[in-house]
């Protein structure tokens, strides 16, 4: 039977927990309870946010998310999935801003930051990684997400983002949902027609990564 939040004693609700032990004592339903702001009809905060992790499976499965599939759940709505959609790429920027390589030397570099942007998602997402002449990273671009067990990967929009940020280099990386990172004979031949392509657009490709959970591996 879901408890509102108004029965719920002081010094156990999530926003006086947080402000007494710090954020990083709060459970994920806490934290999550206090991203959505309300429940809904019937259940608290914390009953929607124990519900989702539930659903999801993972912290890291929710996070992946669209905000319109979000929203589509019942006592979820708008205001709450885009505040979640919010919330997890606020925390997304700031792992970049201290933990990304501004250099890509190795294929690890390439696959530290697939893993966090595409590592946990549920469907194949294909991320290219534009770099300027000396390799230096500029931005990440998502070109490409197919279905569960399935991607394409479209040459003209990669070679397309890198042109259009002024890249010079480029590195390529995509997702397994399966876990298992070894690359497939599509993305040997993927790679392949990658490597041509930039050939003839003047850029240099830096390589392809597969990354499933916290694996990874090169295609070769």
């Amino acid at each position: 039977m879901s408890v509102p939040m108004a029965a719920v004693p002081l010094h156990d609700r999530p926003r006086e927990r947080l402000l007494t032990l710090g954020a990083e004592r709060l459970a994920d339903r806490e934290l999550l309870a206090l991203v959505l702001g309300q429940g809904a009809r019937g259940k608290s905060a914390l009953d929607l946010a124990s519900e989702l992790l539930a659903e999801y499976g993972s912290l890291d499965r929710l996070a992946t998310a669209r905000p319109e599939e979000l929203s589509a759940r019942m006592g979820v709505g708008v205001a709450k999935s885009t505040a979640l959609a919010a919330a997890f790429e606020l925390g997304r920027r700031a792992d970049t801003r201290h933990e990304t390589p501004t250099t890509l030397k190795t294929p690890e570099d390439v696959a530290q930051i697939a893993r966090r942007e595409v590592g946990s998602a549920r469907r194949e997402r294909v991320l290219v990684l534009i770099c300027d002449a000396a390799n230096r990273l500029i931005r990440t671009e998502l070109v490409s997400e197919g279905s569960i067990d399935r991607s394409l990967v479209p040459v003209r929009e990669i070679l397309n983002a890198v042109l259009r940020h002024d890249g010079r280099s480029f590195a390529l990386a995509h997702n397994h949902p399966s876990g298992d990172p070894e690359p497939s004979d599509a993305d040997r031949r993927a790679t392949e027609e990658i490597r041509e392509a930039a050939k003839v657009s003047g850029l240099r490709f830096l390589g392809h990564v597969v990354v499933a959970g916290g694996k990874s591996r090169s295609v070769s």
